[in-house]
């Protein structure tokens, strides 16, 4: 069932906080409004959804795809839809930096562009069409639906090397709380928008520091549950020649669920940045939370992607009529 979420309160309260916390580096977009197309295309939101649900029907890896590349476009410059511009003679842009080499789906993005486009010409931004395919990408996963703010801009520089400053799976947990704090989100976020690894598959190279030279004293990460450790080794030798080998972030790989929070508590869960979780009594306890209720976790998810689709740093300037070129 889907959670529906009205956000125009908590997106009140959520600009006065930001507003008068200690500044983080990236402040929240307070210009948003969830009925922003309601007059100038009031079937945008359908569209979106119905390019989605197409894709996902002929690729089930597309609503991980999708999530991640809304985080990834968030984290860098704010939500401005950076992450989906292309490099150019002249410029590396983020999709070709070192964690964006993953990233796919693109041409789901551009599909809906073009079904918009021709309903409402210049009208709606590509860095929203992104986070509402997101939201999509949750909601038709069985996992929650919400209101989504809109009124984004597109930002015309994209840039590889600010790539460097997304968290990385092998962090701990005081670089974790660091890498969100500067964008204004607080440890609940951090450990419900991590529950966003319910839907998702990671290559090798992400999860090699746990399970071959973990540290001195021990080969493998001695938190990881002995039997799982062994699978992943068996997938992923330390001289993996295999490009495509890896493992799947949690064993329901299509449905948003909970599960992602019930194996971390078992020890099988897949980044150190997962596992970190578990390394303080607060977000510990929220991932327990979590685990035990799927209700908990969906409200926690649906405030922390609002608050985490808000960050802005007030770059986007146009509305791209190609997502992957600026105007």
């Amino acid at each position: 069932m889907g959670l529906c979420v009205h956000v125009g309160i908590f997106l009140q309260q959520l600009y006065q906080t930001s507003s008068g916390s200690s500044s983080p580096n990236l402040p929240l977009n307070a210009a948003l409004s969830s009925d922003y197309y309601d007059h100038t295309c009031p079937k945008a939101e359908s569209i979106i959804t119905k390019v989605v649900k197409k894709a996902m029907m002929n690729d089930k890896t597309v609503p991980a795809a999708l999530l991640r590349m809304h985080f990834h476009d968030c984290f860098i410059r704010g939500c401005d839809g950076s992450v989906l511009l292309n490099s150019t003679a002249m410029n590396a842009a983020e999709k070709d930096g070192p964690p964006n080499i993953s990233l796919h789906a693109f041409y789901v993005i551009d599909l809906a562009k073009k079904e918009v486009e021709s309903q409402c010409p210049g009208v709606v931004s590509c860095a929203d069409i992104l986070a509402l395919a997101a939201r999509d990408a949750a909601a038709l996963s069985g996992g929650p639906s919400w209101n989504v703010p809109k009124g984004r801009k597109d930002g015309r520089i994209s840039k590889a090397s600010e790539t460097r400053q997304l968290p990385a799976p092998t962090f701990n947990l005081s670089q974790l709380q660091q890498s969100f704090f500067q964008r204004g989100l607080a440890l609940e976020d951090l450990v419900a928008l991590s529950g966003g690894h319910t839907l998702g598959f990671s290559h090798c190279s992400s999860f090699q520091n746990r399970i071959h030279n973990f540290d001195t004293a021990h080969d493998v990460d001695p938190s990881l549950q002995p039997s799982f450790a062994a699978r992943l080794r068996n997938v992923c030798p330390m001289h993996n020649k295999v490009r495509s080998a890896g493992a799947t972030l949690d064993s329901s790989v299509t449905a948003f669920d909970n599960i992602y929070f019930k194996l971390l508590v078992l020890g099988k869960s897949i980044f150190s940045s997962d596992e970190a979780l578990l390394t303080a009594t607060t977000t510990k306890t929220l991932v327990s939370k979590f685990a035990n209720s799927q209700e908990e976790f969906y409200t926690a998810f649906v405030k922390s992607m609002i608050k985490m689709s808000s960050i802005s740093s007030g770059g986007g300037q146009e509305i791209r009529l190609n997502c992957r070129v600026v105007n």
